[in-house]
């Protein structure tokens, strides 16, 4: 019998907050969508949806995607929360305190009070909201040539999510909103390949509830729509970041670009691995042409891990005599990046949205944004260590919790990592129930091979397979 996952453990073990402070509840249900002013355009005719998991009530962002006669329009709405939290009062200080929102499997531990994540700042079809809209414009090729963004009052028609949104796709349906989003998105995704942006697809674990009162864990398959929308997204970062780039003043999200030597290294493994490299393809095209559940793709895509390293952010100010990253891309993206489109899940995004904002309208930069960015590459890096540290920890505990009672049996799995000369672990890939595991014994990436479960700890997540000598 499985045992069940503790996730009020996770919570303890990372001092995760179990609420918030009074007088942050106060000054979030004394705050209300601002009054429409001459400063905010009135965009309630423009068609826009949100696309988000089923049962999403924080939504960031609301788009619409729609063809011209010389390319494609994008209006990408943004809830607005600078107009919302009060410079240096105790929202902002607890906010920042947070940096995002932590998601568990039983419930998040949001950023800002649902009173405001999920109520009068998210973008809910029940009414217009103020937001931030960004209008881009771009060529048939899906190159961006004309970007604007302010603050406008925007109504969104629908709450869609992905799995219906897909369906629409297949049945040729699409709501009026996202018409173009299949052939932008496409546009797009080819573009980032073009960039040498890295796409790894590895299986994504999620856990969810078991249809028996427990959990369990699957692999979260990524469907078109949430790529095209995806695309979208980073299309908007990537406009915030040349915003930012061009003023002297901003936040970037940074990822050095690989380099040569792991690049070589990865082109060694797909070699060893059997995958095939076309004379002058970059590392992107490589793992854009493969499948995605074959033993060596599964590895490669492990191998691929090793050329994104190093991500950070980085603020920059040229007033205040703070330069630019002597390389400011993203090597994951391809690009310059920069957050600004989930403002209600993460800190540095009302930060970024307020510099574009200020620069595109000719104003200054306000004093308290100019005085925080020196601040945010600490917060939001501890932040993101956090997230993903209590994301793993759920997950590990729930595939130990599946495996406890099977100690001693033998699995098939694939290898995605050798294990090391002086015999460190490698990690192997379980596919039912979907496990990322260490492994003892002497393994070779990409094969596939049976293997002995020899621990499996719900209380730690600790999980070691054990394979037998050749």
């Amino acid at each position: 019998m499985a045992s069940a996952p503790d996730f009020a453990a996770v919570r303890a073990e990372f001092a995760l907050p179990a609420g918030f402070p009074p007088p942050v509840l106060a000054e979030a249900e004394a705050a209300s969508a601002p009054t429409p002013g001459p400063e905010r355009v009135d965009a309630t005719d423009v068609e826009l949806v949100t696309i988000d998991p089923p049962g999403s009530k924080d939504l960031d962002q609301a788009l619409g995607v729609a063809r011209r006669d010389d390319g494609f329009r994008v209006h990408y709405a943004i809830a607005d929360l600078g107009a919302v939290v009060v410079p240096g009062g105790a929202l902002d200080a607890e906010v920042r305190r947070r940096g995002q929102t932590i998601y568990l499997p039983d419930g998040s531990v949001p950023l800002h009070p649902p009173v405001l994540s999920e109520g009068s700042a998210s973008l809910l079809p029940d009414g217009p909201r103020a937001a931030v809209l960004w209008t881009i414009d771009l060529d048939e090729t899906g190159e961006s040539v004309n970007v604007d963004v302010r603050r406008a009052v925007v109504r969104s028609r629908a709450r869609l999510d992905y799995a219906g949104v897909q369906g629409d796709v297949d049945a040729g349906k699409l709501h009026p909103a996202i018409a173009a989003l299949p052939e932008l998105g496409r546009l797009r995704r080819a573009l980032a390949v073009a960039r040498g942006a890295i796409e790894l697809e590895l299986p994504e674990q999620e856990v969810v509830p078991d249809g028996a009162g427990g959990w369990t864990v699957q692999v979260r398959r990524r469907l078109d729509v949430e790529g095209w929308n995806a695309e979208i997204s980073l299309l908007t970062g990537m406009s915030a970041a040349r915003i930012m780039l061009d003023a002297g003043v901003g936040l970037l999200r940074t990822l050095p670009a690989p380099e040569p030597e792991a690049v070589a290294e990865f082109r060694r493994t797909a070699r060893r691995l059997g995958v095939e490299w076309p004379d002058g393809a970059t590392p992107a095209e490589v793992l854009a042409a493969l499948p995605l559940d074959t033993a060596a793709a599964l590895a490669l895509r492990r191998a691929a891990t090793t050329m994104l390293r190093g991500a950070g952010y980085a603020a920059f100010d040229r007033a205040a005599g703070t330069r630019p990253p002597a390389d400011p891309g993203h090597g994951g993206i391809g690009a310059p990046y920069a957050h600004v489109t989930a403002p209600l899940r993460r800190l540095a995004d009302r930060f970024g949205t307020e510099v574009c904002l200020a620069v595109t309208s000719g104003t200054e930069v306000p004093e308290w944004v100019r005085e925080a960015l020196p601040t945010m590459p600490e917060v939001m890096a501890n932040s993101d260590t956090l997230a993903a540290k209590v994301e793993r920890a759920c997950v590990d505990r729930t595939e130990a919790a599946l495996l406890v009672g099977r100690i001693g049996e033998q699995f098939e799995v694939v290898v995605l990592r050798a294990s090391g000369p002086e015999g460190e672990p490698g990690e192997v890939y379980l596919h039912e129930p979907p496990v990322l595991a260490r492994c003892t014994g002497r393994l070779t990436a990409g094969e596939q091979r049976s293997v002995t479960l020899a621990e499996a700890d719900p209380a730690t997540g600790r999980i070691s397979f054990t394979a037998a000598p050749d």
